[in-house]
């Protein structure tokens, strides 16, 4: 894991911040996942002290490699994320088995993680397939199933002023990977303000000051350069075994020219030849497009300077308070 889970511990600075990270990810992405997430916290905050912990729920089907990794990587479980007093978690997504969330297994225990962010909780940001099952549960909004999948690097603008989307240029591209999405008449019906979003992509972060201020991404800004060709890998291995009918699309904006045409010709080679061992001679690439952590540590910078600026201020009102005590002052 990076360093910031050994360095970035709270003293006595009244700006320190302790964020928890829950991390739903299947096995395979657990530890990519985790590296993501804490690469942008990272670069977002580099004058803030953030103490991170990691934290996985119950309901999600583990290997026994991947409940050694939970175990060798500290993770916590549910009752220790609402004891530890944290000041803002950020929820992973998961690979969707189930067309209604509802029949998840980790359902249950999502829920209940969600409840406790909305009544007792701090300010939360969540990612993906959180977003989704959290306006579902909060707010009823089904999520609507894509044609295809979205898949690949979208431009995107921001709509109207916010801090949370100030720093960001007036375009960029942001990484989707997802089958589904939330429409954006149903998140403004129920009081969700849009921040950013594409013409090719739908609505990517939206936002709902509920009891905390809410945060909630469609895509996937954190990812590193490497994680929709992972995704593309793995998805045509799965056709060739057998566990998807279809050859999945290339990802968008990503590969360039002539990767796409050796990725082409394996295609048409994959159609005749569908067996695991074609994937020994998958061509190399190399993608030539990097993905920029800038968009990702600006939107992720101004959320946790703002619950800094409000721990220091609520600090100071607290030390206010202790000297308008009487028999306070000098001499006590």
């Amino acid at each position: 894991m990076p360093a910031i889970l050994e360095r970035a511990r709270p003293g006595k600075r009244t700006d320190a911040i302790k964020l928890g990270i829950v991390n739903n990810m299947p096995d395979g992405a657990l530890l990519s996942t985790a590296r993501q997430f804490l690469n942008v916290v990272e670069a977002a905050a580099p004058d803030l002290r953030v103490y991170v912990s990691l934290y996985s729920l119950p309901g999600l089907s583990r290997s026994d490699a991947g409940e050694r990794h939970l175990k060798d990587n500290a993770y916590q479980d549910f009752a220790d994320l609402t004891a530890t007093g944290l000041d803002a978690v950020i929820v992973t997504g998961t690979e969707p088995k189930a067309s209604d969330l509802r029949e998840e297994p980790y359902w249950h225990a999502l829920t209940q993680l969600f409840d406790w962010l909305d009544h007792d909780g701090p300010t939360a940001a969540f990612s993906c397939l959180a977003s989704h099952a959290a306006v579902l549960h909060y707010d009823g909004i089904e999520r609507v199933r894509l044609p295809k999948k979205r898949f690949g690097m979208f431009d995107h603008h921001t709509n109207g002023h916010d801090e949370l989307t100030l720093a960001l240029p007036g375009s960029f591209r942001v990484a989707h990977s997802r089958w589904n999405e939330v429409p954006a008449d149903a998140l403004g019906a129920h009081g969700y303000r849009i921040l950013t979003e594409s013409a090719d992509a739908g609505v990517e972060l939206f936002v709902k000051q509920r009891r905390n201020l809410m945060l909630f991404f469609q895509g996937h800004p954190e990812y590193d350069t490497h994680t929709l060709g992972r995704e593309y890998l793995r998805d045509v291995r799965r056709y060739l075994t057998g566990a998807r009918d279809a050859y999945p699309e290339v990802p968008r904006n990503y590969f360039n020219a002539t990767e796409k045409e050796l990725l082409d010709r394996f295609r048409a080679r994959a159609a005749k030849e569908r067996h695991e061992e074609l994937m020994n001679q998958f061509p190399v690439l190399a993608n030539r497009f990097p993905m920029k952590s800038t968009v990702a540590s600006s939107m992720y910078g101004a959320w946790l300077s703002g619950i800094a600026a409000a721990k220091r201020m609520q600090a100071v009102t607290a030390t206010s308070d202790r000297t308008a005590l009487p028999g306070a002052g000098y001499g006590t």
